[in-house]
């Protein structure tokens, strides 16, 4: 039965999964020795993962904390994790594969019907402004200023698990972005790559090109990777209508980027003193 890309939730395929599990193991085990805590802190019902990615469209600790999931869930426990739609028009074939691991358009009418389906909803906001943000910026939360997934999580009436991560910034190095340069050619009438507007246009040294001009696909250099799942923040109040409140949604937004924020900073510590030590 033909589908709208990213618009069911019956594509995920836990056989396809499981199928992969070998092979993701060898990969978080022994390419990024993957380092994790903090999973007790995930509760037995639904809740809205919000996560701060690195390391391009590679997003390695993405799927670092996918294979953590599953490894400790199993495939029963459902969980999709929301994805632009441009990755099925840019890319069908990747896009399919990633509906088959659980990912569905980002949209709240898809996210809201996982949640009735009993899942959990993985959302990282900063899209592709958070995984090419410059290194310097490696150690900072960045949504690009997006609330859309506060507005989810007060709908749905469900706590926000924040996961943070450390390392992946260095699979690649991002050494800024020149899309408004980029942005500005296209005013002046060359099109987009197949007409996508691709919102960031960084420049980066990474695999395999060497220097990576664009959102070019990349295969991430072998660094450890540190992942953290940290304790649910509840808010005050839930519900449609507070969720329509600018004001409030506005402090609820300032809380979890903040509390993101000193996780990472502590987090960045504690890897630091190890180094020393």
């Amino acid at each position: 039965m033909n589908h709208r890309p990213g618009w069911s939730l019956e594509q995920r395929d836990p056989q396809f999964i499981n199928s992969l599990l070998p092979h993701w193991s060898w990969i978080y085990h022994y390419y990024f020795c993957v380092k994790t805590d903090g999973w007790e802190h995930i509760p037995k019902e639904k809740v809205l993962l919000v996560g701060s990615h690195n390391g391009g469209l590679a997003a390695p600790d993405m799927f670092m904390v996918l294979y953590d999931w599953v490894s400790r869930f199993g495939t029963d426990r459902l969980v999709y994790g929301l994805m632009h739609p441009k990755v099925w028009l840019v890319s069908p074939q990747v896009g399919r594969s990633m509906e088959k691991l659980g990912a569905i358009a980002a949209h709240p009418k898809m996210a809201m019907a996982a949640f009735k389906k009993g899942a959990s909803v993985l959302v990282y906001p900063g899209g592709a402004q958070d995984v090419f943000r410059p290194h310097f910026q490696r150690n900072k939360i960045y949504f690009a200023e997006r609330r859309g997934f506060i507005k989810l999580a007060l709908r749905a009436e469900v706590p926000i698990i924040p996961v943070i991560s450390h390392g992946a910034h260095d699979t690649l190095w991002v050494i800024g972005d020149c899309y408004q340069q980029v942005k500005q050619l296209h005013d002046w009438g060359m099109p987009w790559l197949l007409n996508i507007d691709p919102e960031v246009f960084p420049i980066y040294l990474g695999l395999p090109w060497g220097i990576g001009i664009g959102p070019l696909p990349n295969i991430p250099l072998p660094m450890p990777i540190y992942t953290r799942v940290c304790p649910p923040i509840i808010f005050e109040k839930y519900g449609q209508k507070i969720s329509k409140d600018h004001e409030y949604v506005e402090a609820c937004y300032h809380q979890v980027v903040t509390k993101m924020q000193q996780e990472l900073d502590h987090l960045d510590e504690e890897i630091e003193k190890t180094k020393v030590g």
